[in-house]
């Protein structure tokens, strides 16, 4: 918390910032807030509401520093940085960005808002290091709805690819270095951002679909085409990393591609042991041929970005905002992510000072969230809590009561 303290330029918000993410970071079974101002001991949310949509404060400049922190405690020379989008179902149409949109969280077409995140992933650990709220074009053919959601007036259109390529631009402005991004479909397909990533000298894994054509020295093919011209011996049995229920291993083989710039392209394979289903993927290396090994792993780096969705919502709140303008969700979002990386750092450090016996796994951070609730959270919040939570649920439960039998009296 001091390293973002110096973007609040009142003590109020700073102190209340603080008591913001020790919720986030708490087990209270829904997080907003409501119920975070409660736990900390406040009479009402507007304090909390303030800071998220009026107080005077820059989230970009904290997601910098969320950005600084967590290269600097997982700093890794191979490090892999992951483009992928996550949606939250709404109702409504007044939230901003949301539509009806394919959303791979409810697995269908959905009332929901997208986000797209990018991650980074080193040997010691992960977590988000940027976040772009996409904004449909249903939005931003109308300024007057953008101006009432917090948008500026003059918001352009951006697809997935183009915020993705937008986010790496800042990492590396920042002078930071990834030697690879992973994505699915959706960006490896975009040949703008793969055009993007080579002129930055940025390798990238990124998945593509069947149909997509590629360059050889014998001419042009589908993806699929060339798979089949594999011969048997070409196929190696790889782990593409480890999961939860231990490594997984694929049948992987490379197939080289021509073209006249600068640097190596290859076509990546990955078929199902069990299935017999492929999957394919466009590579780029600024300098000669990588090894196959490489491109596995770094093709296997895309889970962690699952892992990340996963984690941040079930532990630092990620998914829980209820907020409709753009202000808040940028600022709730950032806070999310500085929570998540604090776990993700202190994981990765108490793993370098005592790694686990062979016979347990290492500490996880959800492992690590309870151990911070029990020796932190609780011995400071716990006696403002039974102080604070009569008063404020008397007042409440009273004013829901006297709705209820208003709604009741009505009826009949």
């Amino acid at each position: 918390m001091a390293r973002i303290a110096g973007r609040f330029a009142r003590v109020e918000p700073r102190r209340r910032v603080g008591r913001l993410v020790l919720g986030l970071l708490s087990d209270l079974p829904r997080k907003n807030c409501w119920t975070i101002a409660e736990w900390a001991g406040e009479s009402t949310p507007d304090g909390m509401q303030h800071l998220l949509g009026r107080a005077k404060w820059d989230a970009d400049q904290v997601r910098d520093d969320v950005r600084a922190y967590m290269v600097e405690h997982l700093r890794d020379d191979q490090a892999v940085l992951v483009v992928d989008e996550t949606g939250d179902v709404k109702k409504g149409t007044d939230t901003v960005g949301v539509q009806r949109q394919y959303t791979g969280t409810a697995g269908r077409i959905e009332n929901a808002q997208v986000a797209v995140y990018l991650v980074y992933a080193g040997r010691r650990g992960h977590a988000a290091v940027d976040r772009e709220l996409y904004v449909p074009r249903s939005w931003t053919s109308d300024p007057d709805r953008c101006r009432a959601a917090g948008l500026g007036d003059k918001t352009e259109f951006a697809t997935k690819p183009q915020l993705a390529a937008r986010m790496v631009t800042r990492f590396l402005d920042a002078g930071h270095r990834a030697a690879w991004l992973a994505g699915d479909e959706v960006y490896g397909g975009n040949p703008t951002l793969r055009a993007a990533l080579e002129e930055r000298g940025t390798g990238y894994v990124l998945a593509v679909a069947c149909s997509h054509e590629v360059t050889t020295g014998a001419g042009k093919f589908r993806a699929d085409t060339l798979a089949r011209k594999v011969p048997k011996r070409a196929w190696q049995k790889l782990s593409a990393g480890s999961g939860a229920k231990g490594h997984r291993f694929y049948d992987w083989a490379v197939i080289g591609l021509t073209d006249p710039r600068p640097g190596s392209r290859q076509l990546l394979i990955r078929r199902n042991r069990s299935t017999g289903e492929l999957a394919y993927y466009r590579c780029y290396s600024p300098a000669a041929a990588v090894p196959l090994t490489t491109l596995v792993r770094v093709a296997g780096s895309r889970w962690r970005v699952e892992e990340f969705f996963q984690s941040s919502k079930g532990l630092a709140a990620l998914d829980e905002h209820q907020v409709r303008r753009y202000p808040s969700w940028s600022r709730w979002v950032t806070l999310a992510m500085l929570a998540h990386a604090f776990l993700a750092v202190v994981r990765a450090n108490e793993h370098d000072r005592d790694p686990a016996p062979d016979a347990l796994i290492p500490l996880t951070c959800n492992e690590n969230q309870r151990l911070f609730i029990t020796l932190v959270i609780r011995p400071a919040f716990d006696p403002v809590h039974r102080l604070g939570r009569s008063d404020w649920r008397r007042r409440h439960q009273t004013r829901s009561q006297t709705s209820h039998y208003r709604r009741q009296a009505a009826r009949t």
